[in-house]
C-alpha cells in the first residue's frame, strides 16, 4: 500500500485540468480526491483565486504528493516564504481540516490562504458558491 507523504488541498490553478496542474502536479500525485474546506473564495483579476479565512464551503481537490519536499516548489509558486511576515507573503501555507463533498471528515491537508484584506485590495470578488474554474 502506498503511504501518502503530503496532502495538499487545491482550489484553483493546481486542480486537475487547470493551467498549473500539468506543470506542477502531473506525475507527482499518487492519489487525488474531491474535498471541501471552509473559507471564503475570491476570484482575483490576475486570473487565479484566493481562499481567505471564513466559514463557507470551498470546493477543491486533495492531492497526495509522493514527495513532501515538493512543498517548497509549491511555496515558490504561491509566493510563500516560511518565516517571512504573513503580510509580506502573497499566500500563507496552513494546515486545515478537509471534508468529503458529503461532509465526512477526511483529516488535514496543507493549503494556501490569503488574508481577506489582501484579496480585497487586489480587487477580488467573492465567489459565494465556493467554486473557481477556468474550464
Amino acid at each position: 500500500m502506498v503511504q501518502d507523504s503530503v496532502r495538499v488541498f487545491v482550489y484553483g490553478t493546481l486542480k486537475p485540468g487547470e493551467c498549473n496542474y500539468a506543470t506542477y502536479c502531473e506525475g507527482r500525485v499518487i492519489k487525488q480526491y474531491e474535498a471541501i474546506a471552509h473559507g471564503s473564495l475570491f476570484d482575483l483579476p490576475m486570473g487565479y483565486p484566493a481562499m481567505a479565512p471564513g466559514h463557507d464551503p470551498v470546493y477543491g481537490v486533495v492531492l497526495c504528493l509522493a514527495d513532501a519536499t515538493y512543498l517548497s516548489v509549491l511555496d515558490d509558486l504561491e509566493d510563500y516564504v516560511p518565516g517571512r511576515s504573513t503580510h509580506e507573503n502573497e499566500y500563507n501555507r496552513e494546515l486545515i481540516r478537509v471534508f468529503s463533498p458529503e461532509g465526512k471528515p477526511l483529516g488535514t491537508a496543507w493549503t494556501y490562504v490569503m488574508e481577506t484584506e489582501k484579496a480585497l485590495a487586489f480587487g477580488g470578488t467573492l465567489l459565494p458558491g465556493g467554486v473557481w474554474t477556468t474550464v
